[in-house]
């Protein structure tokens, strides 16, 4: 009897442990050691991240988004080897998702509808993927298919123009599309012709309809855009400018007014520096963004009555280039992926002030470039 009591507590602390335990992918550029998606267990309440193993091989997916459903992930791919319209394009994958072991299994490819396919987000009611493609300048619209497949674009908006940089804005590059939490809008910013473009969807038609556009400051070269939880604000960082700007949204019409502009960078940095991701923290008190170059997260405050942004750190990620980074579902935890280093690294994060501590916990993997949690 004590042996089978033993035995119950046994089996009942495991599955609370591994209850409490998440799943964190990681995308890679598989150009060196890396093989495609990788998984590891993070335990929330100590903030550690387990050994990290290839769930799924897969070429450069340099981005990720999983469905609302937990059981599909995309990547995309930016090797131009689906044509779409006659021209190349890079693609998105698709893969069925074991929430137990982490693996993942591909479903299917399907053409990006567009050249370096870069960013992407699935919908919220989770019918559609939406992709933005960087060197083809466009953003487009893929259904999920019945068993979580991706189909061809039912959806494609090619953007137009340029920009005042010499290199960088000859041309428009669409940098990343993020959509409103009803699914009503989306945003698609476009680092080459420093545009936001506010797009309408229709998941029954599968349509995305230009329906407004905002204009940044010429070479800011906006990058990602993330939505504040009050879904009347949104924050835009600017890659080329160091910068991130502040904007009031319209929930009703995706309207975009913009509110403030404010530098990534300590006073007195005179580096070579470009920024890559934005992040709003849970609570909606704090906003985060990266910085290459410096090689570091830029920690703000959030004015809870404007939503403007006032810097209170810069703190070092401990490797270089941080191209991404993502804060856990409980807020207390930052995973920055170093780019150049070859490392992850885990923050602390102060719930009461924004500000973030090393933990002293550095995950080695080859190019790792997207972070997120299951």
């Amino acid at each position: 009897m004590r042996l089978a009591l033993i035995l119950s507590f046994f089996l009942m602390t495991t599955v609370l442990a591994s209850a409490r335990e998440l799943l964190v992918y990681v995308g890679t550029y598989t150009k060196t050691t890396s093989k495609g998606i990788y998984v590891g267990r993070f335990d929330p309440e100590t903030g550690k991240l387990g050994e990290l193993t290839l769930a799924g091989a897969a070429s450069n997916p340099s981005f990720l988004a999983l469905a609302p459903d937990g059981r599909h992930l995309y990547a995309v791919s930016e090797g131009a080897d689906a044509p779409y319209a006659g021209k190349p394009s890079g693609t998105v994958d698709a893969f069925a998702l074991d929430a137990k072991t982490g693996l993942l299994t591909l479903l299917n490819h399907a053409p990006s509808g567009g050249r370096g396919p870069c960013h992407l987000n699935v919908g919220p009611d989770g019918k559609a993927v939406f992709v933005a493609n960087y060197g083809g300048g466009t953003v487009a619209m893929l259904p999920i298919l019945a068993g979580g497949g991706v189909g061809e674009p039912s959806s494609v908006i090619q953007h137009e123009g340029h920009s005042v940089h010499p290199t960088r804005q000859k041309q428009p590059y669409a940098h990343s599309i993020t959509l409103t939490p009803d699914g009503r809008f989306a945003f698609a910013a476009d680092l080459g012709n420093d545009h936001v473009y506010t797009c309408r969807v229709d998941s029954a038609a599968g349509t995305l309809t230009p329906a407004g556009e905002t204009i940044l400051a010429p070479g800011s070269g906006p990058r990602h855009l993330a939505l504040h939880p009050d879904n009347q604000h949104a924050y835009l960082i600017n890659e080329l400018a160091n910068t991130i700007t502040t904007f009031a949204l319209n929930p009703a019409t995706g309207a975009l007014t913009t509110l403030q502009t404010v530098p990534t960078l300590p006073a007195g940095f005179t580096g070579k520096n470009t920024t890559a991701e934005v992040v709003v923290h849970p609570s909606g008190r704090f906003v985060y963004g990266s910085n290459r170059g410096h090689d570091s997260i830029a920690v703000f405050a959030v004015d809870p009555a404007t939503g403007l942004l006032s810097l209170i750190q810069d703190v070092s990620t401990q490797g270089k280039t941080p191209r991404n980074f993502a804060l856990d579902p409980t807020g207390r935890w930052l995973i920055a992926a170093n780019q150049d280093s070859d490392s992850l690294v885990i923050f602390a994060v102060d719930t009461a002030t924004g500000k973030l501590t090393p933990t002293g916990q550095t995950v080695t993997l080859g190019i790792p470039v997207c972070v997120k949690f299951l």
